[in-house]
């Protein structure tokens, strides 16, 4: 798994809602909302937790990752429902979202340097 390439990932949702935004377009809330739907969650899941599931690095990375599914899939729900202005306001700096996003960042970052991949 490339963790720099789930941290881009991760990252560029906030792009991707704001373009959501704009288009009016609607998204897989439901999906987004789950954790274990993207690669990193799959990998999380299923081929490293035998590996490195011991680790304290990986316990908080699934911890944090979870919480910005959680979060992105709350934002996915207000642009489905129109409500733009508020989405918008959810991606502002010192929102859950922006928190649980870098903290998923920085979750993987320290799984990558403590795991070693």
């Amino acid at each position: 798994m490339d963790l720099e390439q789930a941290i881009a990932k991760h990252a560029e949702w906030k792009v991707k809602f704001r373009k959501a935004i704009s288009a009016k377009e609607q998204l897989d809330a439901d999906t987004i909302g789950k954790d274990h739907c993207c690669d990193l969650g799959k990998w999380l899941y299923a081929e490293s937790k035998s590996r490195i599931g011991g680790l304290t690095s990986y316990r908080d990375c699934v911890s944090r990752h979870a919480t910005f599914h959680t979060e992105a899939g709350k934002i996915a729900k207000l642009i489905n429902k129109g409500s733009y202005q508020e989405a918008e306001k959810a991606l502002d700096a010192g929102t859950p979202y922006a928190s649980a996003s870098s903290a998923v960042s920085l979750a993987i970052s320290k799984l990558k340097k403590e795991a070693g991949t």
